[in-house]
């Protein structure tokens, strides 16, 4: 195998976003071409800053294939010197929204045990135009289309608690990867989902493929969207700071008058979230209308949305669970202060 040759974009791309985690930074690592490059530059920046790398491939041993795709991984890792493991879905089911919560949830744990905080993913620019085309048919907003960010918090929580996921390649192309593992001689997996039309982002990727100059429509748009989220993140990152605290360990005490209708929508689409640790807001028309009843100087009695309770004392909002196990102070105060760390851009 080939020595990749070091670069000085790919090294201040990693810097700035991972380099002042503490611990090993972890890499999930599929054997796509993706990840593979993922874990090729990333094992160069590691070697270059002396910094501890740990592979990390997930088996949902949903195919008869996945275990020796493991192993194949396992050696790519040892040839480079990364130390790699193995995490197995012991209750496997065919789902993707199952499938996609136990990987997070086994990376983030295992990441945690070797006393971690960043995991690298290897999402692309062509992710992100996939991204793009799959939100703008289900109705997303202009914040939603702008793409993943760079950096989040890990979508499951309390397991993810205190793991942000980084994406240092959402700048590079899909061709232009392989193209490097193939000059340095790496062969790696075609995953066979990845051409089955029954799956949406199967159907974007081949309309995306046939038809010249959508990607770079995409990414413009793209690109100014971003610009205009970082702004609205700021925003939420003060109103985070400065008007949501921990009440009493079932959930959140917030004010919403600072925000704007569509921010308000926004920010209490976020804390349910956060009180109910599902991976993903309720739909956008629920919280508009939730929001609104919110917002109006009309008696509230209470409501339920996304797994959340929601009550109103004068201006106070109050989110808790709508059932199941209360959380400790000391972890929900962790999971807000990373929360507006992460809006406010701080690392």
């Amino acid at each position: 195998m080939r020595q990749l040759e070091t670069h000085p974009t790919h090294l201040a791309a990693f810097d700035r976003l991972c380099g002042a985690s503490h611990g090993p930074v972890g890499v999930a690592v599929s054997g796509g071409s993706d990840s593979l490059a993922l874990l090729h530059l990333a094992q160069d920046w590691a070697r270059v800053r002396q910094r501890d790398l740990l592979a990390f491939t997930f088996d949902h041993r949903l195919r008869a294939a996945s275990p020796g795709e493991a192993s194949e991984v396992a050696r790519i890792s040892r040839a480079l010197g990364v130390e790699h493991r193995t995490l197995v879905w012991d209750d496997p089911v065919g789902r993707q929204s199952a499938a996609r919560r136990a990987r997070h949830a086994a990376l983030a744990q295992a990441l945690i045990a070797a006393g971690g905080a960043t995991l690298l993913t290897g999402h692309t620019a062509d992710d992100q135009a996939e991204t793009f085309l799959m939100r703008a048919r289900q109705g997303s907003t202009w914040y939603g289309l702008a793409g993943m960010q760079p950096v989040s918090l890990s979508p499951v929580w309390p397991e993810g608690a205190g793991v942000r996921i980084a994406r240092p390649l959402l700048a590079h192309r899909r061709t232009d990867l392989r193209d490097m593992l193939a000059d340095l001689g790496v062969i790696w997996v075609d995953d066979p989902t990845n051409d089955n039309r029954a799956y949406e982002r199967v159907r974007v990727r081949q309309r995306l493929a046939a038809t010249p100059g959508l990607y770079d429509a995409i990414a413009r748009s793209q690109s100014d969207l971003a610009a205009l989220r970082a702004i609205e993140d700021m925003r939420l990152g003060r109103w985070l700071r400065d008007h949501v605290e921990v009440s009493g360990g079932r959930g959140l005490a917030v004010t919403l008058a600072p925000l704007g209708r569509e921010s308000a929508a926004r920010g209490i689409g976020l804390l349910i979230q956060f009180v109910t640790g599902r991976e993903t807001p309720p739909r956008r028309d629920n919280l508009q209308s939730l929001t609104d009843r919110l917002l109006s100087q009309r008696a509230f009695p209470g409501a339920t949305l996304g797994g959340a309770m929601v009550t109103r004392k004068g201006a106070i909002v109050h989110l808790a669970r709508e059932e199941g196990l209360d959380r400790p102070d000391s972890l929900l105060n962790a999971r807000l202060g990373a929360m507006r760390s992460l809006f406010l851009g701080q690392p």
